[in-house]
């Protein structure tokens, strides 16, 4: 067939009436069809972009509070050796999960020996777990506390928490619900403003809402907020005030005392000792070898002791114990950032690890590592030392 009898037929198809009537009845039948699931599609986007809105517009508090609502149990996990700050936010994630008759039970990694710490649990009557292993954990649910990535224990890698809340600076995340605020000093002032976010009252005498905070969880989160900024002294935000503030009404001066002031064991006292006589002091910076060790907690403390010398404004403070080299810093000089410094100190020895905030910051290091075991050549402990010089002066 030649191209103009082809481009004749299909002329003469095109323009047949009931060719041309058949396809518009064939349109006209897929209207109703279209439109609504058009309509379908505008309305679905529509409660979509609708309900994001509501979602974020409600306050961290209250998202956090449905978000618990969604479980049965939870884990609420500290850090490991946890402190006053870790402990009061998993007692404040306990009430808040309690309001929406969600199970938790508080675990965590470690050991409980710093007496403050164990001042703490004691006087507060607190019901914690310890676990080694990641199939210790009472739920599949977990909220970390006070940190953001599981760690201290068998198979931490492998835990993925549904929320992470805390201070700390850090790459970790809940799959749910992640609130890390650096800038604030203690994670305990986070979980103040979720309890104002739903309402919570804190003075327990106020019956004018159906969430009371009890004068245990009061004091506890006051103290945590009070421990992690040296009684409000260091690396405050304005929050940790408002906070404390928001918590006086309902505070136990009793429990509080007794907190506050625990007795010392003589490990301790000796370990200061050690710091105080046996320091070596450059300029505004203070470092000090204490040695051998039997109680890890008492090097911050000795660090916090040396803090008080007149004309130091840096310090940091190491001994060993089972064969890891423990460090302490603490700073109130604003050239030194201690996280920074003790992580430049220890940068290149194996199997090392070390970080913080500017005011304070840690670290442990294998002796064995340090001493050149592994790619390294190892460096004695008067070279750590200079090191540490060094990287408090900015030059390392």
């Amino acid at each position: 067939m030649s191209a103009w009898s082809v481009s004749t037929a299909t002329t003469a198809v095109g323009t047949n009436p009931l060719v041309v009537e058949s396809v518009s009845d064939s349109v006209r039948s897929l209207e109703p069809l279209l439109l609504s699931l058009l309509v379908l599609v505008v309305v679905a986007l529509v409660l979509g972009v609708w309900w994001l809105v509501r979602w974020f517009r409600r306050p961290p508090g209250a998202r956090f509070q449905r978000l618990l609502a969604n479980y049965d149990d939870v884990s609420v996990l500290m850090h490991p050796n946890p402190d006053p700050d870790a402990m009061s936010c998993a007692m404040g994630v306990e009430r808040i999960a309690e309001s929406v008759d969600t199970t938790t039970t508080l675990q965590y990694a470690g050991e409980i020996r710093h007496q403050e710490n164990r001042a703490f649990r004691t006087v507060l009557g607190l019901e914690l777990e310890s676990i080694e292993a990641s199939s210790q954990l009472a739920s599949d649910a977990v909220v970390l506390v006070d940190h953001n990535t599981p760690r201290g224990f068998s198979g931490a890698q492998s835990v993925e928490p549904i929320a992470v809340v805390d201070h700390h600076p850090g790459n970790g995340a809940g799959t749910k619900f992640t609130d890390v605020r650096t800038a604030y000093g203690a994670a305990s002032t986070i979980l103040v403003e979720y309890l104002h976010d739903i309402g919570a009252t804190m003075d327990a005498a106020d019956d004018s809402s159906s969430l009371a905070v009890s004068p245990e969880l009061a004091t506890g989160l006051l103290y945590g907020i009070q421990s992690d900024t040296n009684h409000l002294t260091n690396g405050c935000s304005r929050a940790e005030f408002d906070a404390a503030a928001a918590l006086f009404p309902g505070i136990d001066e009793d429990l509080l005392d007794r907190i506050a002031n625990p007795q010392v064991s003589d490990d301790v006292l000796q370990v200061k000792a050690t710091a105080i006589t046996e320091k070596r002091v450059e300029g505004p910076f203070a470092v000090c070898d204490v040695g051998e060790i039997s109680n890890v907690d008492a090097i911050p403390q000795a660090a916090d002791e040396l803090m008080h010398l007149e004309g130091v404004t840096a310090v940091v403070v190491y001994g060993e114990h089972d064969g890891t080299l423990h460090l302490s810093g603490r700073s109130r000089d604003d050239r030194v950032h201690m996280g920074e410094t003790l992580r430049h100190a220890i940068s290149d020895i194996p199997m090392a690890s070390a970080g913080g905030h500017a005011r304070m910051g840690g670290g442990q290091l294998s002796v064995d590592h340090m001493n050149g075991i592994g790619p390294s050549d190892g460096i004695s402990r008067d070279e750590f030392e200079e090191r540490l010089f060094s990287a408090l002066a900015g030059e390392r």
